[in-house]
């Protein structure tokens, strides 16, 4: 009896001890799978990231081969980019935003005399006392942004200087100057002035003597001529006239480009210049049934520091181009008015002529320009009086513009300083 007991309180212990096990490893085994969940979860978010980091990789990759080769097309175009400016046949030099000397070519030796390598890095100012100094003080004296000035640094050495601002977008990061040597053109220029200036006194001396034989023989002083032989002398007289007026504009371009074309400057009354070439003017304005109108200022204006002969010929000019292009019933008007604030005088000539064609306008001070229409209208013309007039007018310290339309008249205007 005992002996069943026991055995059954052993067995009941077993089971229960079974069953404590059994529930023990059912609980490990859903330890065990949730912890190979887990594993199974983070291998995928391993794998994920691996396949990230090989993206990321191969990404990395392409842009290191693309930086690479951007890197080696940059040397490169930088090669090219200094080749360029070491062969450059000209001087070059580039400053930076501190007027530091960055970068000069071969050729600034030849010039200055100086060695590229030395002056890297220097300050434009710190070269005072070298062969620089005068064209440092061309770069203190002139404006900023583009500008093209001559520089002759010796008898035989002239050189025009152009320097260029560098931009970044709208940010300014250095100057470039380009040093070239026109010593040669500028003695072809001179000896081709001279020619003219020969050929052309050369010309005028016989075309005088031409012209009062005709007009002895037109004024009847060697006998009477026939109304025939008038008309064909006319026009002989005419045409030789208009070869001494080319040759006259042609020696004042010689002066102008010798710079020696002001003589008797001194202060005068501009309303008299004008009266006086006006006479002769309003009678062709009459001859052809053109209006012609003289407004003087109402009050005295001050007197002018100028050469009389020179800018009569301005308004000579001026005059015979307003009439000439102007057709029967028109209207010529010259007008004087004097600005106090501003201390200038201005002088207007206006009419009511064929204009200038709008695509045309920036040539009108050219030498030896005619504009189409005026071909068509005048076919007599060497295109040279707007270049001499310009010329006398900034000689004097003035300005001349003008403002025109196609068939609506044109309004030529020159200041002249009182001050």
């Amino acid at each position: 009896m005992k002996k069943n007991s026991i055995k059954k309180i052993k067995e009941v212990g077993t089971l229960e001890e079974l069953d404590r096990i059994a529930k023990m490893l059912v609980r490990r085994d859903f330890e065990l799978s949730e912890i190979r969940e887990k594993r199974d979860a983070e291998l995928k978010e391993l794998e994920k990231r691996n396949k990230e980091i090989t993206g990321s990789r191969i990404a990395l990759m392409n842009i290191l081969e693309d930086v690479e080769k951007a890197k080696e097309k940059s040397e490169e175009e930088r090669d090219k980019t200094l080749a360029i400016f070491d062969n450059f046949p000209e001087g070059l030099l580039f400053l930076d935003k501190e007027n530091r000397i960055s970068s000069a070519n071969p050729d600034i030796k030849d010039l200055f005399g100086l060695d590229p390598e030395k002056i890297i890095g220097k300050r434009i100012d710190e070269l005072g006392k070298s062969s620089l100094a005068p064209f440092i003080d061309i770069l203190k004296e002139s404006p900023k942004g583009i500008y093209r000035k001559e520089l002759k640094l010796k008898e035989n050495l002239i050189l025009e200087i152009s320097a260029i601002p560098v931009m970044k977008v709208e940010e300014k990061i250095g100057t470039l100057i380009i040093l070239r040597d026109v010593t040669r053109e500028k003695i072809i220029e001179r000896l081709k002035t001279e020619f003219v200036s020969i050929v052309a006194h050369q010309l005028r001396t016989p075309l005088s003597a031409v012209k009062w034989t005709l007009k002895m023989i037109l004024d009847g002083d060697l006998g009477e001529v026939s109304k025939e032989q008038r008309e064909f002398l006319n026009k002989t007289y005419i045409s030789n006239e208009r070869m001494i007026r080319l040759i006259n504009d042609l020696l004042n371009i010689t002066r102008i480009e010798e710079g020696r074309f002001l003589y008797n400057v001194q202060k005068q009354s501009i309303i008299e210049v004008a009266e006086r070439v006006i006479a002769s003017s309003r009678e062709e304005a009459q001859r052809r049934g053109i209006r012609f109108e003289f407004k003087k200022p109402r009050k005295k204006i001050p007197e002018v520091k100028i050469d009389s002969e020179k800018i009569s010929l301005v308004f000579q000019n001026l005059l015979d181009n307003a009439i000439h292009y102007t057709k029967t019933g028109g209207h010529v008007k010259v007008s004087i008015d004097y600005l106090k604030d501003e201390e200038k005088i201005i002088i207007s000539v206006k009419d009511t002529g064929i204009g200038i064609l709008k695509d045309q306008q920036k040539r009108v001070f050219s030498r030896f320009f005619r504009g189409a229409n005026a071909i068509k209208t005048e076919t007599e013309g060497t295109g040279l009086g707007l270049f001499i007039a310009k010329n006398i007018v900034e000689a004097h310290n003035g300005k001349i513009w003008f403002e025109s339309r196609k068939n609506k008249g044109s309004t030529f205007h020159f200041s002249l300083p009182t001050s």
